[in-house]
């Protein structure tokens, strides 16, 4: 299968330099757009759609601190993002969202190796709920 638009699950560490380089990688062979997604869970949903910051860069969604991670992120690739959603609640309800409202046929998150990761998994239920491939990459510890 060749893959058109690649979703990229993105947590506001330095490990997600992974997985964006494993999307731009993928996405170079196989010709498909990147996109990206991060989902701030920590305070329920406090407002229920995704803003596209790569649309409307002028806004902030998140804190300060959260801010500054998005756009480290944007600016971490030179391979062109088309979409860079942002949300608050569920992980695998808003990647399922973005997946039924675009053309995207992959999303790539990360798991990291741990003993918290045994006990708490935000990779699970987006298996459990994805309408799409999924490439899980293993995070080092």
């Amino acid at each position: 299968m060749k893959y058109k638009h690649i979703l990229v699950a993105l947590d506001l560490s330095k490990e997600s330099h992974l997985l964006i380089d494993r999307a731009a990688s993928l996405a170079e062979l196989a010709g498909a757009k990147v996109s990206f997604i991060h989902i701030d869970g920590t305070h329920g949903e406090i407002y229920p759609e995704l803003i596209d910051i790569q649309a409307e860069p002028e806004l902030k969604p998140l804190n300060e601190s959260s801010n500054k991670w998005l756009t480290e992120f944007q600016q971490y690739t030179i391979f062109p993002v088309e979409h860079f959603w942002v949300g608050t609640g569920d992980l695998s309800n808003k990647v399922s969202l973005a997946v039924t409202d675009t053309d995207v046929d992959l999303i790539i998150c990360g798991h990291h190796h741990d003993f918290l990761s045994k006990i708490i998994s935000y990779s699970r239920p987006l298996i459990n709920h994805s309408p799409v491939d999924i490439l899980v990459v293993p995070i080092p510890s």
